[in-house]
């Protein structure tokens, strides 16, 4: 049990590291709701891939990921109207997973791992090879951050942006994504704290309420 909760300790910072620094992005931006739109949307590739081939397509996921992040840039242009937008964004992506996963056997099971899966069980190897992905996503926004600007700066954001999502949404899903990316950086605005410290707060919470769950886990062999 100990590893376990250890792994899924660890994969609650490797998430948390990346994702606190998208979520006080978009909370400074005021587009609160486009990590979800965007999740949603990479969740559709997922569930295609799944209807077609009863295999997850992270190429299929990743290319609605940049599809919906484009939609979303493009939508920056009328301001006033850019939440309205992002919202029926993440209302077609919604509709169009239950949709697709309507026709398969397996919809609603696959519908709920879309929605969030158990992070509790994600094997080390899983957690070890996603924190090595962020961290060269951490060095790209580095670099995105001393040497681009304007048009070029913004792509640049969502489209590493879409990469988090889509890695992220495979592996914990939509809901759980959303959570990490907001809550932190809610936190963090709201006290008056650094990001660092809200993240390993928010750490620490999550990690809580998975040995909660993995001690009061019913049997199904009663």
């Amino acid at each position: 049990m100990t590893d376990v909760l250890f792994n899924a300790l660890l994969l609650s910072f490797v998430l948390l590291g990346i994702h606190a620094y998208f979520g006080m992005e978009v909370v400074r931006r005021g587009i609160i709701f486009t990590d979800i739109a965007i999740a949603q949307v990479s969740a559709v590739g997922l569930a295609l891939s799944l209807f077609l081939s009863d295999e997850p397509s992270y190429l299929l996921s990743l290319l609605c990921s940049l599809l919906a992040s484009v939609l979303v840039l493009l939508s920056q242009r009328l301001r006033e109207y850019a939440e309205a937008f992002i919202g029926l964004l993440y209302a077609l992506g919604f509709s169009l997973v239950v949709l697709v996963l309507s026709k398969s056997p397996h919809g609603m099971e696959e519908f709920l791992k879309l929605s969030a899966k158990d992070i509790l069980f994600v094997p080390r190897k899983e957690v070890i090879k996603t924190g090595i992905l962020y961290a060269v996503f951490g060095l790209f926004l580095y670099v995105r951050e001393k040497f681009l600007k304007g048009f070029w700066y913004e792509l640049a954001f969502f489209v590493l942006f879409s990469l988090t999502i889509t890695s992220s949404v495979s592996l914990v899903g939509v809901l759980i994504v959303f959570s990490i990316l907001v809550a932190p950086a809610l936190v963090s605005c709201a006290f008056k704290k650094g990001t660092f410290v809200c993240m390993v707060l928010w750490g620490c919470y999550k990690h809580c309420g998975h040995s909660f769950v993995l001690l009061f886990r019913p049997s199904h062999g009663l």
